[in-house]
């Protein structure tokens, strides 16, 4: 791993280090990409990767960095290009296949103010702590049923494809109104939508194809829009009090939301509202393996629950990057961004950085205070983060009071993404209280 700085006035990362932060398998060791993070933060906090089939990015690694460019939407946009980096021949292949544009999911994530604001505005009371708590009794029961399933296993799972993939999708679907028969779908087509450089996780039919990931995604939009059409016709002429019947009959300048908007909304939520959930509760328990001082102290004292919760999300950083562009010339660290540069918003170096950490690679729940950015920062920060705690906090009430101990059976293994994702499987043993 390189060890000095370009001297150039235009600081470029040295090139071992700018493929592992932008290479998708790098995320499934730890040690490398968090080890090139630690090299970034040291060396080059603020930096361009040139990687060959690449769009040239600044490397944003900083605490402060990262919420000063997350803060200020308007001098850093999300949509001009595409908010998620790929290489430029499934840049390419998205706007041959939609037109000319890059926008091909109309969610949130591919909005600017002040369209991002209007869009936003039409959940974000659904989404508000007050509205959140009225739910805790309702989770706690699915909370319930998910622990005794776990405890059904004779001291032995994988404690993510047993257990920690199905209570957050079994939550956001059935606050969303997706019937709990189609909840293998949804999982599926989320396991595809972020897996898309996963050869685990990638289409049979895509796997050799040189934009497997662009063609992926493309499909996996169009198979939730297929579905969610049916669904959201239904809830205009059936409307509930669940959260896909608030969107489906909301309206934007007087007028029904359009359909490509309505269904952006629901991808997100039937993807990031439960997959980022699922990682971060693996991460909790993980780490509690690993650094077990933890375990005897939340044991002992339930309390510090919140405080695992917190940390677990920073630990784990499941949402690995986004992306902006300067929409003017603009300085960054002292560094001048030219208009139209990328930038690569790295949220796993942001919650790992010394400077707002102290021993930031140690899981530690009694952490405090604990200013992650792993749900973001400013107008972008995520709008289910009160809903994820709330079922994670939940969630860990219910279950460790009925388990002794836990320990590792096997190695971890993570999803291969520069996206979102975290833990693909997590092997335990453990015993009953």
């Amino acid at each position: 791993m390189a060890t000095s700085l370009d001297a150039d006035v235009r600081p470029i990362i040295p090139d071992d280090i700018a493929r592992i932060v932008i290479a998708p398998k790098s995320y499934t060791d730890d040690a490398t990409i968090y080890g090139a993070f630690k090299w970034l933060r040291d060396n080059m906090p603020l930096g361009i990767a040139q990687v060959p089939g690449y769009d040239p990015i600044w490397v944003v690694t900083k605490h402060a960095d990262i919420k000063e460019v997350e803060r200020n939407g308007k001098l850093f946009h999300n949509a001009d290009h595409n908010p998620i980096l790929v290489d430029q021949a499934s840049d390419a292949f998205t706007r041959e296949i939609n037109g000319g544009s890059i926008r091909i999911l109309s969610s949130l994530t591919y909005m600017d103010p002040p369209e991002h604001a209007s869009y936003r505005t039409l959940t974000s009371n659904w989404f508000l702590p007050g509205r959140i708590s009225k739910l805790e009794e309702q989770i706690r029961v699915l909370a319930r049923k998910s622990v005794d399933n776990l405890l059904s296993f004779d001291g032995e799972c994988d404690f993510v494809r047993d257990f920690a993939l199905h209570y957050p999708l079994r939550v956001i679907m059935t606050l969303f109104g997706v019937p709990p028969e189609d909840e293998p779908r949804m999982l599926k087509l989320t396991q595809e939508f972020f897996g898309v450089h996963d050869p685990e996780e990638q289409r049979p039919e895509m796997a050799t194809d040189p934009v497997v990931a662009a063609k992926q995604w493309a499909a996996s939009i169009e198979d939730f829009y297929t579905y969610f059409d049916k669904l959201s016709a239904d809830r205009r002429e059936n409307p509930t009090d669940d959260l896909l019947s608030l969107i489906a009959n909301s309206r934007i300048n007087g007028a029904p939301i359009p359909r490509n908007e309505a269904n952006g909304y629901y991808v997100a939520i039937a993807t990031a509202g439960h997959d980022t959930t699922s990682s971060s509760t693996a991460g909790g328990l993980h780490g509690m393996m690993l650094y077990p001082e933890n375990w005897a102290k939340v044991k002992a004292d339930p309390s510090l629950i919140p405080g695992l919760v917190d940390e677990a999300i920073r630990w784990t950083s499941p949402v690995k990057h986004f992306m902006r562009n300067a929409t003017a010339d603009t300085q960054v660290r002292g560094m001048d961004i030219r208009a139209m540069e990328r930038l690569m918003i790295c949220y796993p170096s942001g919650n790992r950085d010394e400077a707002v950490f102290a021993d930031a690679d140690r899981f530690d729940i009694t952490r405090s205070p604990n200013p992650h950015i792993a749900f973001g920062f400013g107008p972008h920060m995520c709008l289910g983060q009160h809903l994820a705690k709330l079922e994670m906090r939940i969630l860990f009430e219910e279950l460790l009071p009925h388990l002794e101990s836990v320990e590792l059976a096997g190695d971890p293994r993570m999803v291969e993404t520069n996206f979102v994702g975290g833990y693909k499987a997590l092997p335990i043993r453990f015993k009953r209280s």
